[in-house]
């Protein structure tokens, strides 16, 4: 575990995303971190198919969520 150190303006920013989103503020850190990463090593990929493959590779059935 370490310390980041953010910008006041981003951190008010993932403060009201994390309230929006149901998240303490670090895990909104780390999933934006996390999607950001992803982004970055798969340019060609969607905000979308990076989701729908990470819901592919944890096993999350979207359509049994969604009652289809």
């Amino acid at each position: 575990m370490g310390i980041v150190k953010i910008n006041d303006q981003l951190h008010e920013e993932l403060r009201k995303a994390s309230g929006v989103m149901v998240r303490s503020i670090n895990a909104q850190a780390e999933y934006w971190i996390k999607i950001g990463m992803l982004a970055e090593a798969n340019p060609g990929m969607t905000f979308s198919d990076i989701m729908r493959e990470q819901m592919k590779q944890a096993d999350v059935d979207v359509r049994k969520v969604v009652g289809e």
